[in-house]
């Protein structure tokens, strides 16, 4: 009867063992694929920061080029002085 018990139980920590094996294969794959979504938010952090960056440079350029017609307009006498 003793030998019958310590048969099951050596049965039922196998199994627990299988069973955790598998989560900590499932935990491990979770992990490596979060890792893959945190480094593609991180590069579509930084494309967004690099996307402003190049907006604000447009803007930069657009000011300067108003001003450069602004004053040519002036020079030739096609708008008011004011």
């Amino acid at each position: 009867m003793t030998d019958n018990i310590e048969h099951l139980m050596l049965e039922q920590f196998r199994a627990l063992r299988a069973e955790l094996a598998s989560v900590k294969d499932d935990t491990r794959e979770i992990k490596t694929r979060l890792a893959v979504v945190e480094a593609g938010i991180a590069s579509l952090r930084r494309d967004n920061g690099d996307f402003a960056t190049s907006i604000a440079a447009q803007h930069l350029s657009y000011d300067r080029l108003s001003d450069r017609v602004e004053r040519i307009e002036q020079r030739l006498l096609l708008v008011d002085a004011s």
